[in-house]
């Protein structure tokens, strides 16, 4: 059976492209069809592949799409292989990067387990966005990080609600819902707590909220979160992973709940810079002070 790979990179980096070209060979001498994106096409320069529009259908039929770059090149390939449940195997070459599964010292390695069959998959929750104005449909769309409700020129008052009811209100410069994937992302910058990826889910973490009540919440994953913008103050703007963007005037109100489609992650086996807990993740990507550590005395 032919077997095929999508590969993916943040071009415009000349060791990026590199490692495109690295990953591309490999996978082609091993008797697998490779695809590109028509817009990397040119750039990556190989041989051999296949130019690809970048829509949905790039990955129709692909195993795996190899994604180099950071978590933003990541977001950007979720677009593309939430639709089909194709995984995603991110090698980084940014800097934090919890998305990707390898970094690019073991490239070479990921590859050669991609090409064994050597991998296993995890699906990563989403959630769903659907932001109305009197009734009126302004965005249906999802995220994987995470959705910002944000100012644009002056502090928004909003209604944060829960489950239906009415949680507080918040004169702020937003507010984001976040999966537990994005607790390490732009929710984590403003205060919230990390979730680990195995935890189900929907975090509401207010950004420089002028209240007494402004602590970042962790609700239940069959919740539903809302966050209301009141007709009197000025509107402000939708941001879906920080990618997609819409206005949101006042009155307008955004709703968050659990996605009907996970974005899968591929995960490697034997390969060092893969499969570590989430906790050395954690260490390694913020540089955590843990000397000192014993771990368990063990009779």
């Amino acid at each position: 059976m032919n077997r095929t790979v999508l590969v993916a990179v943040h071009t415009g980096r000349d060791a990026a492209v590199e490692s495109a070209r690295l990953v591309i060979n490999r996978l082609v001498d091993a008797g697998i069809n490779v695809r590109v994106l028509e817009s990397e096409y040119a750039e990556v320069g190989c041989g051999g592949v296949e130019a690809v529009p970048g829509d949905p259908g790039a990955v129709k039929d692909a195993e795996v799409m190899i994604v180099l770059g950071g978590d933003g090149t990541l977001l950007r390939a979720a677009e593309l292989t939430k639709p089909a449940g194709t995984p995603l195997l991110g090698v980084n070459l940014g800097h934090v990067g919890f998305l990707a599964e390898a970094e690019v010292a073991d490239l070479a390695e990921a590859v050669d387990s991609v090409v064994a069959g050597r991998y296993d998959v995890e699906e990563r929750m989403t959630i769903d966005v659907l932001a109305r104005q009197n009734g009126r449909v302004i965005a249906d769309t999802w995220a994987l990080n995470e959705v910002t409700v944000e100012k644009q020129e002056r502090m928004l008052e909003v209604v944060a609600e829960i489950d239906g009811r009415p949680l507080s209100r918040w004169g702020c410069d937003g507010v984001i819902c976040a999966t537990p994937t994005g607790s390490t992302a732009y929710a984590f910058s403003a205060g919230g707590p990390v979730v680990w990826p195995e935890v189900e889910a929907l975090l509401m973490v207010p950004i420089s909220a002028h209240a007494l009540f402004a602590r970042p919440l962790v609700a239940s994953p069959r919740s539903t979160l809302a966050v209301e913008i009141l007709p009197e103050t000025p509107g402000g703007v939708l941001w879906c992973d920080g990618r997609r963007r819409f206005e949101l005037p006042s009155g307008s109100r955004v709703e968050v709940r659990r996605g009907a489609e996970p974005v899968r992650l591929a995960r490697l086996h034997g390969v060092e810079s893969s499969g570590a807990p989430f906790t050395d993740r954690l260490v390694a990507k913020f540089e955590l002070p843990v000397q000192g550590w014993r771990g368990r005395v063990r009779p």
